[in-house]
């Protein structure tokens, strides 16, 4: 009380009684009243944002990239919103630093990566989701928290989709299917719950069998692998000796069927010679049986090695024809 007494004397001595008057103290609030709302009026949106204008906490409008007015003093307030940014959801491992020697976190993810497949086997799937936002106001407004909806509703359209398909296409062949299932029934849920996420890509970043069963599972890929190997070995094989021999047996086929034609023709005209000689025979027997004869004698004589010739009457040789000389 004492302190106030003093100051008040002090302010009457010193003139400054003068100064504050209630004129003066009007012009004051109205000049802190007039900065502060034009420091409240204005808003910058940068070039990857919209910007979504709330008047007592309703959406109005959005504002496109730069230098915008809105109501001040809380009448009106702007969200910034990067809709043009692409985030990115890891599951089953988180990336500490990404550059040229990428560091990962070493803490266990596997409850977000172990997954069940249609043959009753356990995958341990790690993928990326990369998502951008194209409604701010369903972003803002629709749900409470649209990163954990898509995170949730990611492993569960994963865990759907493993579970249609075999261990063995998890692992090779249907690895880039999977993903653009995923991806197609991930947006379908996405819209359906108005988050107003697009998903732009999913991505299979590594696909393995649990580390307690890696050593069997590589043990039944190599059977596997071994068991194709032999199989291929076996075509092959297959392959080369089948149609040799099938050409083999085709052209001995051939060949009988050539020998069959040639024997049927020589016989043919072995009958029609045949035919042809009896005909002319009948005709001039003496002739045909004496040109028969010669013929015979052309054919047979040229292989004989010796000729003995024997008179009929002495049943002896004929000297004079030198019958021991040998045949050139």
């Amino acid at each position: 009380m004492q302190d106030i007494q003093e100051l008040q004397e002090l302010i009457t001595r010193r003139g400054y009684n003068q100064l504050i008057t209630p004129k003066r103290i009007l012009f004051v609030v109205i000049g802190v009243i007039v900065l502060a709302c034009l420091a409240t009026s204005f808003y910058t949106v940068e070039a990857d944002e919209i910007a979504v204008v709330l008047m007592f906490g309703k959406s109005v409008r959005q504002a496109e990239p730069g230098l915008h007015f809105k109501l001040p003093l809380g009448i009106e307030r702007a969200i910034n919103v990067p809709v043009r940014k692409v985030f990115k959801e890891e599951f089953g491992f988180r990336t500490l630093r990404a550059g040229v020697r990428t560091q990962y976190d070493t803490r266990d993810y596997s409850e977000e990566s172990l997954m069940l497949t249609g043959d009753l086997s356990i995958a341990d799937v790690e993928w990326v989701v990369q998502y951008k936002i194209k409604d701010p106001k369903s972003f803002l407004f629709s749900v409470r928290n649209p990163q954990r909806a898509l995170r949730d509703l990611s492993e569960s359209v994963m865990s759907r989709i493993v579970g249609d398909r075999t261990v063995t296409e998890v692992l090779t062949v249907g690895r880039i299917e999977i993903a653009a299932e995923v991806e197609q029934h991930l947006q379908q849920l996405l819209d359906l719950y108005q988050t107003g996420l697009d998903v732009a890509t999913v991505t299979l970043q590594d696909v393995n069998p649990p580390e307690t069963v890696k050593a069997a599972f590589n043990a039944v890929n190599e059977a596997k692998q071994e068991k194709e190997r032999l199989i291929n070995e076996a075509w092959r094989d297959y392959n080369q000796s089948v149609p040799k021999e099938k050409g083999v047996a085709a052209q001995q086929i051939s060949e009988a069927q050539g020998y069959a034609l040639k024997r049927v023709n020589e016989a043919q005209g072995d009958a029609d010679r045949f035919k042809a000689i009896r005909t002319e025979y009948q005709k001039a027997k003496e002739v045909t049986r004496q040109r028969l004869y010669l013929e015979a004698m052309q054919e047979v004589l040229p292989q004989i090695q010796e000729i003995y010739v024997i008179d009929s009457k002495t049943n002896l040789p004929i000297p004079l024809l030198q019958l021991n000389e040998q045949k050139p």
